[in-house]
């Protein structure tokens, strides 16, 4: 934690290597963390460098007192969620436990059917339910992430796993 405060401090007295130790620590992550959200390639690396390209704009409204990563990763889900917008595209990436708890059995055509079943969700809720089940985010850290109370997240994603459950058991029946 102290490394990275002293990494912050130096990227906002405008050091670029700094900037570039900072990008390289975290854009794996945000990589993963956009595609399982957007489920596309091209524009994966696009609001991912468009994040950071805000993070290196706004580094100096950010108090480097408090942790980074959830800043970070409120402007890397805005961006995702303004594309997801713009583009209404599907969001997939569920892992075999997303499965588990939703009941399903384990096969491709259960990816399937969930890729469909994640199209219909609003991004909102696709967007949460990568947060918990492919980040492995907490609730609360989703709400400190989403800059909303832990009980709005807690509902949001009991709504959620809700309606992609009613969308499986539809297409079983289909």
């Amino acid at each position: 934690m102290e490394l990275e405060r002293k990494l912050l401090k130096k990227i906002k007295k405008g050091n670029q290597q700094a900037f570039r130790i900072l990008y390289d620590r975290y854009a794996g992550d945000a990589i993963r963390t956009v595609y399982a959200i957007t489920r596309n390639n091209n524009h994966t690396f696009d609001i991912v460098q468009e994040t950071f390209i805000k993070v290196f704009r706004h580094i100096d409204r950010f108090d480097v007192s408090k942790p980074f990563k959830p800043w970070f990763y409120r402007i890397l889900v805005n961006e995702s969620m303004r594309y997801m917008k713009k583009e209404a595209k599907l969001v997939t990436g569920l892992t075999e436990d997303t499965l588990d708890y939703l009941g399903q059995q384990h096969s491709s055509s259960t990816y399937e059917d969930l890729e469909i079943a994640m199209e219909r969700l609003q991004p909102e809720m696709r967007t949460l339910l990568v947060l918990k089940y492919v980040n492995s985010y907490t609730e609360q850290e989703i709400a400190t992430l989403l800059d909303v109370p832990k009980s709005t997240v807690k509902s949001r994603l009991y709504q959620a796993r809700n309606e992609l459950r009613a969308y499986l058991g539809g297409m079983a029946n289909e």
